[in-house]
């Protein structure tokens, strides 16, 4: 928003902001925040930051814990959801002498330093991604879970069991809801008053619709940008989303699975490279305009695609979702427009600068600045080894794979199966991430660590389903 300190000052007295709030995410890709006077904002902040205890955001342990956070200006935008506050994010630096230096594990620290690795390599100097967010508003949900009771209870008035509770009649079937209109699509003017917000914030909208879902689905697909800058654009949807829903009475959630036997929320990442401002995948007689970098970079993803996983798919709610059926990948391959390969190219994008694919298994739930960056170094692994997805046996696979016979799908690598099999592979296959220094070994072991007392704990609940199963036996 602000390219220098005057001009934000100035901005700051003409609009009456009174308060900055400055914007840190944790390792799990949360968002915390810190309040100050606008009036605060000089250039020593700008220069030295704003001290805080990074102990408590999950990172692995550091010589020192007393970390500066520093505003980046051109991220500044009104936060829609607070009087006279404007919110920035930035970056994170250790105290040290005599300079301060990068916090290497810090997650947007990790993302700029996958880009510059990039250019290092020559293959790119810029990555374009563009997410989509598949999320799901419920009108409440409540849930608990100790020693003598478990219990989950989501109320939505768009879904198909509501209609037993004296509302409208106009419920949707179960998986019915794509591009679903009024007045079955009840968060219509929701969804108008969330990208309304977006734009204001600078993030580009490119269409939102009712998802396949029942309940009250929905999807926003914003325009491709920068790979870091749509990191922090990731953070302002989910912000902004929740909130939203939060001051229309009602509850958003991103999570990959929340109803059984319904598609889950996918978030899947579409992504090109540029050189000298040339499109670097494009090929007018390669598979789908394809070039031999695209392919090897599709090559890199598929290789890579059960380590990936432990950072793009990151909670065990990931893997409810990755299962046949509900049009989320499960097995290792590539195709055109076909929805049930983990890697796609879609084929309505022709044009040299738009010609493209995306990944198909991410969700919300991951931390974005760690996923695009793995996303983005698996795909340098396979440009850099001239990994070929066809030689390799990944395809193309130009029909449905879930309608294969069961002999055939057995030869057809698989995406893991739960968060577990996931971790165990980023344990043996990291190296790519940790090339250039962009990803630090120790931010690596400390994730697979807090991720594997995760799955733990969940493993020691008993559920609801299990009492069903067992209760009599």
């Amino acid at each position: 928003m602000f390219k220098t300190l005057q001009e934000a000052k100035r901005y700051f007295k003409e609009n009456e902001i009174t308060m900055l709030d400055f914007k840190m995410t944790d390792l799990n890709g949360a968002w915390r925040h810190v309040t100050l006077p606008a009036a605060r904002l000089d250039e020593e902040m700008m220069t030295y930051g704003i001290g805080f205890d990074g102990s408590n955001y999950g990172y692995a342990p550091v010589e020192n814990s007393d970390m500066v956070f520093i505003p980046d200006l051109s991220t500044a935008s009104i936060d829609p959801f607070c009087e006279g506050v404007v919110s920035m994010t930035g970056d994170v630096m250790i105290i040290d002498v005599p300079h301060n230096r990068p916090f290497d594990q810090y997650p947007r620290n990790v993302a700029k330093r996958a880009c510059e690795y990039m250019r290092e390599t020559g293959v790119a100097d810029t990555m374009i991604i563009g997410p989509e967010f598949e999320f799901h508003i419920f009108d409440s949900v409540s849930f608990k879970t100790e020693p003598h009771c478990t219990k989950l209870d989501i109320d939505c008035q768009e879904a198909y069991w509501a209609t037993d509770e004296g509302v409208s009649g106009h419920q949707l079937p179960k998986k019915a809801g794509y591009h679903a209109d009024l007045p079955h699509d009840i968060n219509f003017d929701l969804r108008n008053r969330m990208c309304l917000l977006l734009e204001d914030w600078g993030v580009k909208v490119k269409y939102h619709h009712h998802e396949v879902g029942s309940p009250a689905q929905e999807e926003i697909e914003t325009e491709m940008g920068e790979m870091t800058e749509m990191a922090d654009k990731t953070m302002i949807v989910k912000y902004v989303i929740r909130n939203t829903a939060d001051r229309y009475g009602k509850t958003a959630t991103f999570m990959p699975k929340p109803i059984l036997d319904e598609a889950g929320n996918g978030m899947h990442v579409h992504m090109l490279l540029f050189k000298d401002s040339k499109p670097v995948f494009y090929d007018e007689n390669g598979y789908g305009q394809l070039s031999e970098t695209a392919l090897h970079f599709i090559g890199g993803l598929l290789k890579h695609a059960p380590s990936l996983c432990a950072i793009t798919n990151p909670s065990t709610n990931s893997f409810r979702r990755l299962v046949p059926g509900f049009e989320a990948p499960v097995t290792i391959g590539y195709a055109m427009a076909n929805r049930s390969a983990v890697v796609r190219i879609p084929a309505y994008a022709k044009t040299p600068n738009k010609k493209r694919f995306e990944l198909r298994n991410p969700d919300a739930t991951c931390n974005p600045y760690y996923a695009y960056a793995a996303i983005l170094m698996a795909g340098l692994d396979g440009i850099k080894n001239k990994i070929d997805p066809h030689a390799n046996g990944w395809g193309p696979y130009d029909f449905n794979l879930f309608d294969l016979p069961e002999e055939e799908k057995a030869k057809i690598d698989g995406l893991p199966k739960t968060l577990d099999e996931a971790l165990d592979a980023l344990e043996q296959d990291h190296d790519y991430l940790t090339v250039g220094g962009v990803f630090p070994e120790r931010l690596i072991n400390v994730w697979i660590k807090r991720k594997r007392e995760e799955v733990a704990r969940l493993n020691r609940i008993p559920t609801a389903a299990e009492f069903e199963l067992y209760y009599s036996r």
